[in-house]
């Protein structure tokens, strides 16, 4: 077995952690796509997507190192959101936590010289810098546009690539 019963767990905790990210994530879309704020729904559907990959990614490493996948009770998740402030600031605090989370599971993978895990992780510690940056700049996004929410759409739909593209483009100079 490549993994340790510790880091089998976490990593399991971890997995949970990324399923209520999917949750909360659709829970977001759902809230924007009902205020008829289309784009931004699609966006954060596309995020839940992208937390079950993270997910799914985490399972197959566990798997293939000879790990057991024992996925924990998953929290419910948000759904009172009462503005595209408020719902794009839990997704940051979100974000924020889960950087935490990652940093942890790195940790053990290095306390434990699991250099195969380190590895694995340290894609998801750069998938981190991504998505905090992005979901801070599309709140700064937010609070500059006051009400207009149309235009907050389509600024931040107009730029994503380049927002998703800060971390990238720092790791290609590497």
């Amino acid at each position: 077995m490549l993994i340790s019963k510790n880091l089998e767990s976490a990593i399991n905790d971890q997995i949970g952690r990324e399923l209520g990210a999917q949750m909360q994530y659709v829970n977001i879309a759902a809230y924007f796509t009902a205020e008829n704020m289309l784009l931004f729904g699609k966006l954060f559907f596309n995020q839940a997507a992208e937390e079950n990959d993270h997910a799914l990614k985490l399972v197959r490493y566990v798997l293939d190192a000879g790990g057991r996948i024992a996925v924990p009770a998953i929290p419910q998740a948000r759904a009172d959101f009462k503005s595209p402030e408020d719902a794009v600031g839990a997704a940051l605090k979100w974000e924020e936590d889960v950087t935490g989370q990652i940093n942890a599971l790195m940790e053990i993978a290095f306390k434990e010289k699991d250099y195969i895990a380190q590895e694995l992780l340290g894609w998801f510690v750069n998938e981190q810098l991504e998505e905090v940056s992005k979901m801070s700049t599309i709140l700064s996004i937010i609070k500059r546009s006051g009400e207009n929410m149309l235009i907050a759409e389509q600024y931040v739909q107009l730029t994503l690539a380049d927002i998703e593209n800060v971390e990238g483009a720092q790791s290609k100079r590497s």
